[in-house]
């Protein structure tokens, strides 16, 4: 059994999305055990309305809530019965295989890090959305915001991390990796992304195919892109806010008169479809890579089905065991001392 702890506080719309996406989450896996975290009274007055094995649900009580206003890290310090906090506590003690949150992001940084803890040999953990894309698939980010400044090993991480997530929770044999710049040549970008570039063509198992733009995100030919979290932030803000532009767009001009009406009727689905395709909730939160246990990050405003495909994630990256993934893939290359070689090469060259 599966047993993914789940902070039922944390998010917009908490508890009652938590609770609801839990159950869905539940009924669609027969080998799935939920722990949920929060105010007891609040999670059983929403279970209440629900169909679900009881003997696979067990509820936590916990007295805080940690908000979205709050300072992170003093949060996390000061409120140590806060939903977020229990919950990470209970997967360090190995009382859970995965977590997922739609609390605070910079909470859920900051407990990964502080409460369960680092996987030996990552530089920097960090955080992989998958953006959708043109081909009904989704393009791994990594990363979207937990470092805002990088040097060329945690790039490197990135890439290696993110690779094994495409491969082990989705099945990419090779996932292509892209490094997000202001261009495709290797000339382009800050020092940061030159580095990177020479730095990520000497790993042999990472299918490293060059610098990318950000319009490869959606419309590429890479399945993985790897950024600092500061450009990679940016990208995924950006490209959210074009699939809400897009959506709304559409829904204006067919509903402008009678006539566009009539219109929209004749091609709802292909509507629908596109509809589909832009939609985050279908893909899921974003994995926090390099932790010692899989961690998945809602969106704030997620609402139960994409609570529901982030359970299904974490649950999948537990029992594909990413987590061992990634350590063997990291502890199989030196990247400290390429990464020393290649900057010195690429400092001579100037």
């Amino acid at each position: 059994m599966t047993r993914i702890v789940v902070d039922a506080m944390g998010g917009d719309f908490a508890p009652k999305q938590q609770v609801l996406g839990a159950v869905e989450a539940l009924n669609n896996d027969k080998d799935l055990y939920l722990i949920l975290c929060g105010d007891e009274t609040k999670i059983k007055a929403e279970l209440s309305f629900c169909k679900y094995d009881e003997s696979r649900i067990e509820i936590v009580h916990t007295t805080e809530v940690i908000g979205m206003e709050e300072v992170p890290t003093k949060a996390v310090k000061t409120k140590k019965d806060s939903s977020t906090v229990v919950a990470f506590r209970m997967l360090k003690e190995d009382k859970a295989d995965g977590l997922v949150s739609s609390g605070s992001t910079g909470a859920v940084l900051t407990a990964g890090v502080l409460v369960l803890g680092r996987l030996k040999g990552v530089s920097r953990p960090a955080l992989c959305p998958i953006i959708p894309n043109y081909s009904g698939g989704g393009t791994f980010l990594c990363d979207c915001g937990a470092n805002l400044e990088c040097k060329p090993v945690n790039m490197a991480h990135f890439a290696i991390m993110a690779t094994a997530y495409a491969q082990t929770v989705y099945g990419i044999k090779q996932p292509r990796v892209g490094l997000l710049n202001n261009g495709t040549e290797d000339h382009k970008g800050l020092l940061l992304q030159q580095e990177s570039n020479e730095l990520l063509k000497t790993i042999d198992f990472i299918n490293y195919v060059g610098n990318r733009e950000g319009r490869d995100i959606m419309y590429g030919d890479v399945d993985v892109m790897v950024a600092d979290g500061f450009s990679g932030n940016i990208a995924m803000k950006s490209a959210e806010g074009c699939g809400k532009a897009v959506s709304s767009i559409m829904t204006r001009e067919f509903k402008r008169n009678v006539f566009t009406k009539l219109r929209a009727a004749l091609c709802m689905d292909i509507i629908k479809n596109i509809k589909k395709g832009l939609d985050y909730e279908g893909v899921g939160g974003a994995m926090f890579l390099g932790l010692k246990k899989a961690v998945v990050k809602g969106h704030g405003n997620s609402k139960a089905r994409g609570f529901a495909v982030c359970i299904k994630q974490a649950a999948d990256a537990a029992r594909g065991d990413l987590v061992g993934k990634i350590k063997t893939m990291i502890d199989s290359v030196d990247i400290q001392s390429i990464g020393a070689q290649t900057t010195t090469e690429t400092s001579g060259a100037e």
